[in-house]
């Protein structure tokens, strides 16, 4: 059933909605690989790969199971290089920015992000950007026992914003934000400027698709009209 409560909060996938992340990703993993000996995957490759957790993520780079013992090894590496290197080559996404300060300009309009990242490196980098006070939950890898797709990680950002699930949109630009969207009952928008193709994410039935986070807030506004709704795709 799609929603139909006015939207209240706005909550963000980090990794290819807010922030144009692959090549500190890219850099992280490539020196786990490197330090075990195996070795480096092209950016494109990696790219594809990403959504899913640093644990996911490097299992499938290194082609082992992740609950191998050596997959350990590797997300230790991987994080302790990303913690060091947060911001090398991170930018904000188009329209990002702008966004974030329209959104909050809205009456009774709460942000918030839903990350499959790992806890410690997605604070690290909200601190380096200087923007974690900007949002009033930040859920991220490992804060529930289930990651994205599952609708535990959005169910607990709705949450802590205070807004219930039918009034909350997920804005993400993986398959898994949009599957969370739809099993959590919230709004779903499909970014299709980031790390998945158009075509995946509007497979995954999102309520509508944007080509970049610019056009987020007309959209939001939107369906806080009463009389107003977006026709679903």
């Amino acid at each position: 059933m799609n929603p139909v409560l006015p939207p209240t909060a706005v909550v963000f996938d980090l990794d290819g909605t807010l922030l144009d992340s692959r090549g500190d990703i890219v850099a992280a993993l490539n020196h786990a690989l490197l330090t075990t000996g195996r070795n480096p995957q092209p950016a494109q490759v990696i790219v594809r790969l990403v959504g899913d957790g640093p644990r996911a993520l490097c299992a499938r780079a290194a082609k082992i199971p992740e609950d191998a013992p050596e997959t350990d090894e590797l997300i230790r590496l991987f994080l302790d290089y990303y913690r060091e290197h947060p911001l090398d080559f991170t930018r904000w996404a188009k329209g990002a920015l702008e966004t974030i300060e329209a959104l909050s300009a809205m009456e009774n309009m709460s942000l918030g992000i839903c990350t499959n990242k790992h806890r410690a490196t997605t604070d690290v980098v909200l601190r380096a950007l200087g923007i974690e006070d900007r949002f009033g939950a930040v859920v991220a890898g490992g804060d529930t026992k289930e990651r994205k797709p599952d609708a535990a990680p959005l169910l607990l950002a709705a949450k802590q914003l205070g807004s219930m699930p039918a009034a909350v949109v997920m804005v993400g630009d993986g398959i898994q934000d949009i599957l969370c969207a739809r099993n959590a009952g919230t709004w779903a928008v499909g970014v299709e400027s980031g790390f998945s193709t158009a075509e995946a994410l509007i497979q995954a039935g999102p309520d509508v698709t944007v080509r970049d986070l610019s056009m987020l807030p007309g959209i939001v506004q939107r369906w806080r009209e009463p009389t107003t709704r977006i026709k679903l795709r």
